[in-house]
């Protein structure tokens, strides 16, 4: 038996991790850079973000459509689904806290001048605003901060104070033939910095986060 949700549109849907009631769709680009690269075009015909709830099949749209407007991939903390929306046009991207059926309210507001769209996202145990452009990693709320990455690097996690940093590593590999080598190894590893960018501790794992919300150390 296959179920339908209320609105069927043929629209991939993605899940939020942390949970289990509701996926969410986009009806274009989640990358914010792009309005950018629509800016040099003229102008973006804006986006929605949509929420599908698979206890009663409902289908939110916490949004209309607007021009210049587009969303990134939402998170869910302690009951609420946070949303981070780019208004090109209006040179503001605002963090909305929203639950489904209600109005979506306006949790904090940020200059465009004073962000970078670049992979901007929220990540961790709490809601931290953050964004990464190549080695250049910087928190926007609820702290503002700023450090260097070293290559191969990306933060995935923060909490307490801490960053969690996934490196990948590779080992064994044959330039000569440009192939993995008899030894060869791919791995990930944590390297836990402070705000200052400080190395606090390093170690062999990947960090994924269950539906309950716990994060696991794989």
């Amino acid at each position: 038996m296959i179920k339908k949700f209320k609105k069927v549109q043929g629209r991939y849907i993605e899940k939020i991790y942390g949970q289990d009631r509701l996926a969410y769709a986009m009806s274009d680009s989640k990358d914010l850079y792009d309005l950018v690269e629509w800016a040099e075009r003229g102008g973006y015909p804006g986006s929605i973000i949509e929420f599908y709830d698979f206890s009663d099949g409902e289908v939110y749209a916490p949004f209309e459509k607007r021009e210049d407007v587009m969303y990134a991939a939402p998170a869910f903390l302690n009951g609420v689904y946070y949303i981070l929306q780019a208004d090109y046009k209006a040179k503001m991207v605002t963090l909305f806290g929203y639950k489904p059926g209600e109005k979506p309210e306006v949790v904090e507001e940020f200059n465009l001048e004073d962000v970078d769209l670049y992979n901007l996202t929220i990540i961790g145990e709490k809601i931290n605003v953050i964004s990464q452009n190549g080695k250049v990693f910087k928190s926007y709320y609820p702290e503002k901060f700023e450090i260097t990455l070293d290559a191969h690097e990306t933060v995935c996690f923060m909490t307490d104070d801490k960053i969690y940093i996934e490196a990948w590593v590779e080992e064994g590999w044959d330039e000569l033939n440009k192939c993995a080598g008899k030894d060869y190894k791919y791995y990930t590893k944590i390297i836990v910095k402070d705000y200052e960018g400080n190395k606090i501790s390093e170690g062999i794992g990947s960090i994924h986060q269950a539906s309950d919300g716990t994060y696991w150390l794989s």
